[in-house]
């Protein structure tokens, strides 16, 4: 059994490093650098939390999801997570705040929620008078992409992997098993699994039913000196209420203060628009104006665009046809999966039950 995976994002990554764990020859394929500061798992860090809405699959699959992490750590000699905790806040009736607080009562899983002027005292970035309550969980953190893709490079070189970055993927045949090269290379295997992202449809672009391409953007703050240190110790935020859609992960281990917002993406090939447009960060950044308090004196620092695949529903694609296997981690929270869908790919393909993989990762039940 030999395995050819397309692209080297984290699931990519993952899959290359539990394949070769279980003496699968792999080859691993990357048209950028690694990590590529233009794919979804390029970035400074991204969430991990138990808070799902609700997509209670998802939220009951997340033990699995650190216990793969705790493996790949024993892996690479580090943990690259820091464990911060995360935030919800509400500001009206039926807002993401109050989904995610739902699912997680549901779910039976423990929290502490503040009043307004609580929230406040603790995070004196929050604004009292704009939010109903506050919730606090200690299960959560941040992810440290850029170190994590970097220790996965040096364990798979060391252990003989083959990996090729800086090359570009114009094809691949399924039924075949051989994907071909920008310089006319073919290289063929028992098992071709793509993890391309947002550059999935440029492979297969009939796919285009199940996948859409959306291009979005983060922006990184200098917070007012006085509130440096708040934010420094501040739980990542899931969500911050109100209609946004967004997420603020702290400056921790090296990191700077991010925020994103779910309202700011529109539909675009991966390679649009992937250049910062005038003003782009100022507007991400007061998108947050509720709940934040004083944004204007925030200081952009910078603004990085993204491009993800998102499927109607939101939940992760997985499709299999001959030789070839696509995946999905859609909408931009699959990032916290990674190790155990990397994980959950190897054991389908070796185990034959690939079918059962999918139904996994789209974690319906």
């Amino acid at each position: 059994m030999s395995v050819i995976v397309v692209g080297a994002g984290i699931s990519g990554l993952s899959t290359a490093w539990a394949l070769t764990k279980r003496g699968v020859p792999v080859t691993l394929v990357e048209q950028g650098p690694i990590p590529n500061p233009l794919s979804a798992s390029g970035d400074q860090h991204r969430i991990i939390r138990r808070a799902y809405g609700g997509q209670g699959g998802y939220q009951r699959r997340i033990g699995d999801a650190y216990a793969a992490w705790d493996e790949m750590w024993g892996d690479l000699g580090a943990k690259h997570l820091a464990e911060t905790g995360f935030m919800l806040l509400s500001q009206q009736p039926g807002d993401g705040g109050e989904e995610y607080r739902d699912g997680l009562i549901e779910g039976h899983y423990p929290f502490e929620q503040l009043s307004p002027e609580e929230t406040a005292l603790k995070f004196p970035f929050v604004d009292p008078a704009t939010i109903r309550y506050g919730v606090i969980s200690r299960e959560g953190g941040v992810l440290l992409c850029q170190k994590i893709a970097a220790d996965l490079v040096t364990w798979l070189t060391a252990q003989r992997a083959v990996v090729k970055d800086n090359t570009a993927v114009t094809a691949v045949d399924a039924a075949a098993g051989t994907v071909t090269l920008d310089d006319g290379r073919v290289l063929s295997a028992d098992h071709v699994i793509v993890t391309a992202g947002a550059w999935t449809l440029g492979l297969f672009p009939g796919l285009s039913v199940d996948l859409t391409t959306y291009r979005t953007a983060v922006v990184y703050l200098t917070p007012p000196g006085d509130l440096k240190l708040a934010w420094e110790n501040a739980p990542a935020i899931l969500d911050p209420g109100g209609p946004i859609d967004g997420y603020v992960l702290p400056p921790v281990a090296g990191t700077g203060l991010k925020f994103g917002a779910g309202i700011h993406k529109y539909k675009a090939p991966p390679d649009q628009d992937r250049t910062a447009k005038a003003g782009e960060g100022e507007t991400l950044r007061d998108y947050f104006a509720p709940p934040f308090c004083r944004l204007e004196e925030y200081r952009v620092d910078d603004v990085v665009t993204c491009a993800y695949t998102f499927t109607p529903d939101e939940h992760f694609f997985c499709k299999t046809k001959d030789k070839a296997t696509v995946v999905s981690a859609c909408s931009g929270h699959g990032y916290k999966f990674g190790a155990v869908v990397g994980q959950k790919l190897a054991d389908g393909i070796l185990d034959k039950t690939l079918d059962s993989t999918r139904v996994w990762l789209e974690a319906r039940d």
